[in-house]
């Protein structure tokens, strides 16, 4: 056993809860944003402008999904250079299998299967790699093949998990707004701050509709609410690298005092169900759930509603895009969750819960 251990130490193979589901979570939602999210915003500006060169240029990036979370997985779980670069084999495959269900219908665990996947190809490419004279062959042959095998056998049904846990959400939604806008808005608000991926975990569930719009409530909620929260102790900075950038950046504040995400997350259970009761606010972007977990971090959540809107009226399911909708947006993402946590925050300060100094950033 300890000869074991001791071989994984040099191989660097870390089984644990922070490599993946942290480090390689983090990863896969980057790649999913340097692909696929960044390839439908340049779609839609292609279309709304008229720039075919601009559609062609997101649908290469859309179709390089897979390849790009499996390569960002291998450099977050460290991979050696013959691992990492087989590793895009083993992402396309299993974002493409991941993508339909066992009865071949369309599912939506291809990022999900991409996860499990080349995590595991990784770590045996890992495990081989510079043990054979015939590296060069060897390291590509396992990983490649142990992961389009594994796709092949698990990646339907992690679709149709995902789907069926995604389709689940979004019933329960429309059923209970109310309760459900409460408890997807603080749930993935929290996921977004926490050092995981919000944004990995609404692409791997495929969290669309009504949901989708109750996350990106959350999202909002949490890094907007952060920023204006903040604002005395970080300025101007603090606004926009937390409100464009990540909540994530109070996460050590929050571990010493945890009262200071109090206003976030009651903003976000107030911001919730006004999006999902009162505006029936959806987030349908085609990226099929990524930008529901991103919030303003690079406008990503409310550019994702509006393509989410565009793509509706291209298909028939939406009208037009009206003067409602706009107001819906800017009250959702921007206003309540500046307006709220502020307020909240002055309760909290004044009882003495947030002192001067809790959300300096370093």
């Amino acid at each position: 056993m300890e000869g074991i251990k001791a071989f994984l130490k040099r191989k660097d193979v870390v089984i644990s809860a922070r490599r993946y589901g942290i480090d390689a979570l983090g990863a896969m939602a980057q790649g999913l944003f340097c692909s696929l999210l960044i390839g439908t915003i340049l779609d839609t500006l292609g279309k709304q402008l008229g720039v075919d060169f601009l559609v062609q240029v997101g649908a290469y990036a859309s179709a390089m999904s897979g390849a790009a979370m499996a390569v960002a997985i291998g450099y977050a779980l460290k991979a050696p250079p013959l691992v990492l670069f087989s590793l895009a084999t083993v992402g396309y495959a299993a974002n493409a299998l991941g993508s339909t269900t066992l009865d071949g219908g369309k599912g939506a665990g291809g990022p999900l299967a991409v996860l499990f996947i080349a995590v595991i190809s990784a770590e045996l490419g890992k495990i081989v790699s510079k043990e054979t004279k015939i590296d060069l062959l060897v390291t590509p042959l396992v990983t490649i093949l142990s992961g389009v095998i594994l796709a092949a056998l698990w990646a339907p049904a992690i679709g149709t998990a995902a789907s069926s846990v995604g389709d689940f959400i979004k019933w329960a939604t429309v059923l209970q707004p109310f309760w459900m806008g409460i408890l997807v808005s603080v749930v993935i608000g929290v996921a977004l701050t926490l050092p995981i991926s919000s944004a990995a975990i609404c692409a791997a569930i495929g969290l669309t509709g009504l949901a989708g719009g109750a996350a990106v409530a959350g999202c909002c909620a949490n890094m907007v609410g952060f920023a204006v929260l903040s604002f005395r102790e970080n300025k101007w900075g603090g606004l926009v690298s937390q409100g464009l950038g990540t909540s994530m950046l109070q996460m050590g504040n929050i571990v010493k005092n945890p009262r200071i995400w109090l206003p976030a997350i009651l903003t976000s259970a107030v911001t919730g169900p006004i999006a999902t009761c009162l505006f029936h606010f959806e987030m349908n972007d085609p990226s099929g759930g990524v930008a529901s977990g991103m919030g303003t971090c690079g406008m990503v959540g409310p550019i994702g509603v509006y393509t989410g809107w565009v793509n509706d009226v291209a298909t028939g399911v939406k009208a037009a895009i009206t003067p409602m909708d706009w107001v819906a947006m800017v009250l959702i993402c921007f206003l309540l969750p500046a307006v709220l946590t502020w307020i909240f925050g002055l309760f909290f300060r004044r009882i003495g819960w947030i002192k001067e100094g809790d959300l300096t950033l370093n």
